[in-house]
């Protein structure tokens, strides 16, 4: 069967011949004051271009190879300073779990004690109901819209300024003071500027955690690294219902401690941030390549592992500068010529397209409904408030236990593959939970089965650099912030029926939406989705509705085992080649038809 197209990932040193790629690892070597490793350098940017290639195979000593056999044998053995990073990393994420179920809890009891109830009959009238369910909304909201209006943007001159972990250690202090401020409030406005603050801590971390996570790790492994942000981000919030459960019968003051003790995670990062290396990437942007070259000896198991990426960070990013350059843009170092950037030069585009798939159906399909407002989900199912706490947790600790199965499986099936699963699963959960509610309160049924479908919906496993991850932190947080206003109004104007529903039906949309225009990212390396997002999105779309549909369909529905899913883009098994546009040339058409045929 032809291919509707034919689209190559490159790799960065692609056909260079060998002599003048020595020449210039030598005058790379030369000009950064790294002469005493240029034979090291050589070695690893032969690996680089292709490992099985005559002159690596020559250069390559025994203990060489069996480095490198080990980084695909064993690609979970790495330096323990990797892993501390990544321990670090996944407290930033627990801390923004811990923050959102801190919130969960006290929304019980916070609003009856700053004189808001936004519940029948303790708020009287309908008018003052509807009045303090916004306010109850805004509050919940706020540090979601501090995120997406300024917080996520001040990350990409923090990052610019202070590097990765300084900018994680700024945001680290706002995530251990605000907490600490929120227990201390005495009015619902006071309360509202501590979470302004605390918005500010979870940007700033949002957005710079994932990138130094994924800027640390190795390659075979950096899908389920970064994707350690969701698992622990799940972990907070079970921590965080936990501690609700703890301070549960404390009396008056059980909403103050719920909210407080988000304060607890952020002491070790702020105390440890300053012992993990810094990216080796934003330190060769800055010019400090001899610092990224120390960087990464400490994040990789060999020294010939650390000049390969090294050399393989610098090539791409002359490949990522002179593409800019060329394009029109980029003349400068500008925040926001850099962010129109996102929206103007192709492949920056479709990144950002992506990023955004994924953030708004992260949204779309409710998971941040049960987050935010489970206690009172449950508390509107008829539980009393430590039965809602207890609910709660069981959702946080189902929660965390499903989120294992995507780390271990997302390099394997890829991120899109997941998402294609997981959404259908979550429309007919969180549907069926929603018409549980059907079920007459006075039933014992009612409220477990409420969990139950709550349960298996949570059940389900669930993903320019700065500037970029801004973006889709911003998309995120301002649709979190959508729904974190609007739903407690939502529940009472459309009923938890009517609610859940209506999340249920946002979950096809974004099935539809992830499967027409999301490209799969499994396996590959920061350099190499450049060349993935090469792709025309019409392209993209196109080939699936006319070649992955119809293969599905002849695959699992007509249970053909023989059918296979023609591939979009086309990756020698040795060598990663340059990107072929499909742009009317007549030589690329010939050359895409040939290679076709071939196959």
């Amino acid at each position: 069967m032809p291919l509707l197209t034919c689209h190559r990932i490159k790799n960065p040193l692609e056909g260079i011949p060998y002599d003048e790629l020595m020449s210039e690892v030598t005058a790379y070597a030369k000009e950064e004051g790294l002469e005493d490793i240029v034979l090291l350098l050589k070695k690893g940017a032969l690996v680089g271009q292709d490992k099985d290639s005559p002159q690596a195979s020559t250069a390559l000593t025994e203990d060489d190879r069996d480095i490198l056999r080990t980084e695909v044998t064993s690609r979970w053995k790495h330096p323990k300073i990797l892993y501390f990073t990544i321990i670090l990393n996944s407290i930033a994420a627990a801390i923004q779990g811990w923050d959102q179920t801190g919130s969960n809890g006290a929304n019980l009891t916070f609003d009856v004690a700053f004189g808001i109830p936004n519940n029948s009959p303790a708020c009287g009238d309908s008018a003052t109901c509807n009045k303090n369910q916004w306010i109850v909304g805004l509050i919940n909201a706020i540090p979601y819209i501090t995120i997406w209006l300024f917080a996520g943007w001040l990350s990409d001159p923090l990052n610019n300024l202070l590097g990765r972990k300084g900018t994680i250690f700024f945001a680290a202090i706002f995530s251990l003071l605000a907490p600490i401020g929120a227990a201390f409030t005495q009015t619902w406005g006071q309360l509202v500027a501590c979470r302004v603050m605390l918005g500010i801590g979870m940007g700033l971390k949002e957005v710079t955690v994932p990138v130094y996570s994924a800027e640390n790790a190795p390659t075979n492994i950096r899908g389920g690294l970064v994707m350690s942000w969701q698992v622990w981000t799940a972990f907070g919030i079970f921590l965080g219902t936990c501690a609700n459960l703890a301070v549960a019968n404390t009396g008056r003051i059980s909403w103050r401690l719920q909210l407080g003790s988000a304060f607890i995670p952020a002491v070790p990062l702020v105390l440890g941030i300053w012992f993990c290396p810094e990216s080796p990437r934003w330190l060769i942007i800055k010019g400090r390549h001899r610092d990224a070259y120390n960087s990464l000896l400490r994040l990789r198991n060999s020294n010939l592992q650390a000049a390969r990426d090294l050399y393989m960070i610098h090539s791409q990013l002359v490949v990522e500068k002179k593409a800019l350059i060329e394009s029109g843009f980029a003349k400068n170092n500008n925040m926001f010529a850099r962010f129109i950037e996102l929206f103007t030069v192709p492949r920056l585009r479709r990144a950002t397209q992506a990023s955004g798939i994924v953030m708004i159906a992260q949204q779309m399909c409710g998971i941040n409904i049960i987050s935010f407002y489970s206690s009172t989900v449950f508390s509107l199912a008829g539980a009393n408030d430590m039965h809602a706490l207890l609910a709660s947790f069981g959702f946080g600790l189902i929660n965390f236990i499903f989120a294992w199965p995507a780390v271990w499986t997302i390099d394997s099936f890829g991120r899109r593959g997941l998402l294609l699963f997981t959404f259908p699963q979550m429309f007919w959960t969180l549907l069926a939970a929603g018409l549980c509610f059907y079920i007459p309160q006075s039933s014992t049924a009612h409220l477990g089965m409420v969990a139950f479908f709550i349960y298996l919906f949570d059940a389900v496993p669930l993903s320019h650099r700065e500037i970029g991850m801004a973006w889709a932190v911003a998309t995120n947080n301002f649709w979190a912030s959508i729904l974190s206003l609007t739903f407690p109004k939502m529940l009472r104007a459309l009923t938890p029926q009517g609610a859940f529903g209506f999340y249920a039906g946002l979950n096809v949309i974004a099935l539809v939406i992830i499967f027409l225009f999301l490209p799969e990212t499994k396996q590959r390396s920061l350099e190499e989705l450049d060349y993935v997002f090469a792709v025309p999105t019409r392209t993209h779309a196109k080939y699936q509705l006319t070649q992955v549909l119809p293969w599905w369909i002849k695959r699992y529905i007509f249970r053909r085992k023989d059918s296979t899913c023609p591939e979009l883009y086309r990756i020698k098994e040795r060598l990663a080649e340059r990107v072929i546009p499909d742009n009317g040339d007549e030589a690329g058409k010939k050359m895409c038809t040939e290679q076709t045929e071939a196959v």
